[in-house]
């Protein structure tokens, strides 16, 4: 069965605010379980086989809660990088970051760009954080770098198609995800990865984030490898 694995797992994070609220904690003491789980999930992933997995970390759009929370969650995304760094070249993980990270504070996008620069060598699996990201976005600055290329007559109109469009989006040189999973029993995409899910197969739970285990993320992966994807054909 090794051959329907997924090879590129998305998961879209929801539900620590709920989950916090639910015990009278603050939303932040749901982020901060939140991170015990991405942890959980990260490294199962990579002994599972998950050649890539891309985590919705923190939306464009998320930049409109309080400024309580976004420091909060900033400074956890800080100490998490800074403490597991060796911890992921331990396990062969590639630390990536897709989104537009010039909106992260200066100090948080020097420690991403220097997560990504000490595991650039790793092989075993490629970890997306989403960060300041928004799926319409990333398709108007991928429009902006295109349309650059014709402008500077690097490329005719006529060569541009889908596959020559998705090497400049953020997830250039990787497959697009198989699977979707989305916790906390909302059922929508919240302008995650629009173009790379076309045909991404999406698993829905009512589990909210701090509480998902690895034998749900098992469970998903299992469900997934028993559909058939057709992509359009009979």
């Amino acid at each position: 069965m090794k051959e329907r694995l997924p090879k590129h797992i998305a998961i879209i994070m929801d539900g620590n605010g709920r989950w916090a609220k639910l015990r009278n904690r603050p939303r932040v003491f749901g982020h901060r379980k939140g991170i015990s789980v991405v942890k959980n999930v990260v490294e199962y992933c990579s002994k599972r086989g998950i050649q890539y997995l891309t985590l919705f970390a923190f939306s464009s759009e998320n930049w409109q809660r309080p400024l309580s929370e976004v420091k909060a969650l900033m400074g956890f995304l800080k100490k998490y990088l800074v403490s597991e760094i060796n911890w992921l070249i331990e396990l062969g993980i590639r630390f990536n970051v897709i989104g537009n990270i010039d909106k992260l504070p200066p100090d948080v996008k020097e420690i991403t760009i220097d997560a990504m620069k000490k595991t650039a060598t790793m092989d075993r699996m490629v970890l997306n954080l989403a960060l300041s990201y928004g799926g319409k976005d990333e398709i108007i600055r991928a429009v902006r770098r295109v349309c650059k290329e014709v402008e500077n007559k690097t490329t005719k109109i006529e060569e541009i198609d889908e596959k020559f469009f998705s090497n400049f989006l953020d997830t250039s040189g990787q497959p697009d995800p198989d699977l979707l999973i989305r916790t906390s029993g909302e059922y929508r995409i919240s302008n995650f990865l629009l173009w790379q899910i076309a045909y991404t197969e999406l698993y829905f739970t009512n589990t909210l984030w701090p509480d998902f285990t690895v034998e749900e993320l098992e469970f998903a992966i299992r469900d997934y490898m028993k559909r058939e994807r057709r992509f359009g054909k009979v």
